[in-house]
């Protein structure tokens, strides 16, 4: 499933505590080398037009923390926001990417 599908799992009410959450972890990161800069600039783009809670600036952010701090986005996702619908779909990626 992309991450543009797993937005979709998402309740609307959820996206913007949800995106806060996600860049803390990001913020937070001492992964960050595992960033690519274009990834890095994609959310810069969706941060200037205030967009990390819409569906694609959430696809970005999802994809970054995944990438940086994938544990603790399981965390946020199953344990703080109750998401388990996301939380599934981002451990079938993380069983198909073999992580």
């Amino acid at each position: 499933m992309a991450y543009s599908k797993m937005v979709e799992t998402i309740p609307v009410e959820r996206r913007k505590t949800l995106s806060d959450k996600l860049i803390n972890a990001i913020l937070a990161s001492k992964n960050d080398e595992k960033m690519s800069s274009g990834l890095a600039n994609t959310i810069l783009y969706h941060s200037q037009r205030d967009l990390l809670a819409e569906d694609t600036g959430l696809a970005t952010l999802l994809e970054a923390a995944i990438l940086l701090e994938s544990e603790k986005t399981m965390g946020i996702l199953e344990e703080e926001l109750r998401l388990m619908d996301t939380a599934k779909a981002v451990k079938e990626l993380l069983a198909k990417a073999g992580k």
